[in-house]
């Protein structure tokens, strides 16, 4: 091992993981997506390129891995699509940018990424997000593509048991 002057951090975000909440295959898909995000990210530090590079290369995995919240594999909303979020910050000079409510842009974090370099918006949402995207050549996407079926299955088994339970607590990815 290298003697690495810098410190990434990923974790898998969204949901509830407590102990015994994931079966041994959910359990293996995230802890090899987490190390999959980390080393995507570390690859990025150890050439010595931009934070903000490793950042997004790490967000990036998790957004192509079903296992997580994030891209393919996000939570339907209660009307049966998907919508993605991202935000990204250098912490050095504070300049940030988020995108919210994308249905067809393929990798939030990265139009999130475009914002924070080269404005003039720093947040954008929903349809005139995805046109953005669309006008500076970001790869789209039909919503399905994101949609895998364990969590169809989970919307089906949340709206036949009546909606929200606020004991169940969601985050995000980064």
């Amino acid at each position: 091992m290298t003697d690495r002057r810098w410190r990434l951090v990923v974790h898998g975000g969204a949901g509830s993981m407590r102990p015994g909440r994931l079966d041994p295959e959910q359990e293996r898909c995230a802890r090899a997506g987490l190390e999959a995000a980390l080393a995507a990210g570390a690859a990025v530090l150890d050439k010595r390129e931009h934070a903000l590079d490793a950042v997004a290369a790490a967000v990036r995995v998790l957004e192509e891995d079903p296992c997580f919240n994030a891209g393919r594999g996000s939570v339907l909303t209660a009307s049966g699509c998907i919508e993605l979020d991202a935000a990204i910050m250098d912490g050095r000079t504070r300049a940030a940018g988020a995108v919210a409510g994308l249905r067809t842009t393929r990798a939030p974090v990265l139009l999130a990424r475009r914002l924070l370099e080269e404005g003039p918006h720093v947040f954008l949402s929903g349809k005139g997000a995805d046109e953005f995207a669309r006008d500076h050549q970001f790869e789209q996407v039909e919503n399905s593509w994101f949609e895998v079926a364990e969590r169809r299955r989970q919307l089906d088994e949340f709206m036949g048991e009546g909606g929200f339970d606020d004991e169940v607590k969601y985050g995000t990815v980064g």
